[in-house]
């Protein structure tokens, strides 16, 4: 039995894919990330660094492609990140991004879903929930796994 999602009248089913976007990656976002996060890492940005050290080129941090999938929960959240009460990644792969930049597609898909419960005796209610299932891909293969949100309804 399907369920609906808060605010809008799309009914939720597991397996239901609900998100799809891509990503353009470019250099200079990473060097807009570096000042931003503070991890100027010359990986990030220089390609004799990068490859003297064993990369196959200049790699995205893993927390700006972690920040791609989740811009893809807060979108579906109607830009609501106060929706989201848990959201968690494990990297996989870098992200090479050459000079001409490269594309990341994160995918989110209906994990499970929680009807919640009322708040009985001393115990608070539980809040109904979607759980997002993530996937993020560049140049075919996935760069995120275990990437998960759970989103309230």
């Amino acid at each position: 039995m399907g369920s609906q999602e808060a605010g809008g009248d799309q009914r939720l089913e597991v397996g239901q894919e609900v998100a799809r976007r891509t990503f353009g990656v470019h250099r200079a976002d990473l060097v807009r990330y570096a000042g931003a996060s503070g991890d100027f890492n010359p990986i990030h940005w220089s390609e004799r660094t990068a490859v003297g050290v064993g990369l196959p080129g200049v790699i995205a941090h893993g927390m700006f492609t972690m920040a791609l999938a989740g811009r893809v929960v807060q979108d579906w959240c109607g830009g609501d990140p106060g929706r989201v009460s848990s959201f968690g990644v494990r990297f996989t792969k870098p992200v090479v991004v050459p000079e001409e930049g490269t594309e990341v597609e994160v995918v989110a898909v209906v994990g499970a879903l929680d009807e919640g419960a009322p708040a009985e005796g001393d115990a608070p209610a539980r809040p109904a929930t979607v759980r997002l299932d993530l996937t993020a891909t560049c140049a075919g293969v996935s760069v995120l796994t275990r990437a998960r949100a759970v989103v309230r309804r």
